[in-house]
């Protein structure tokens, strides 16, 4: 199991609008490089990418929490 941490302090999201379903669900599974958040900062929106593939575990902040540079944010296991 590894944790993904944020590159910069902003507001985590976890989908890419608020009418739009999430990137990924806990259990699904992802690929190395694939957007699975974003971290907004003044209006400018960051991917937050899978640095492996594996499997969401599970996600250690809220919808709309307020995320610190190198926090971590979602657990993936696997490959």
């Amino acid at each position: 199991m590894s944790t993904v941490n944020a590159a910069l302090p902003g507001v985590f999201y976890r989908r890419p609008s608020p009418e739009q379903d999430p990137f990924v669900e806990v259990g699904a599974a992802v690929h190395e490089g694939q957007t699975i958040a974003l971290i907004e900062v003044m209006k400018t929106f960051s991917e937050v990418k899978a640095d492996h593939a594996g499997t969401i575990g599970r996600f250690l902040l809220d919808e709309g929490d307020e995320v610190e540079a190198g926090q971590g944010v979602v657990e993936v296991v696997g490959p």
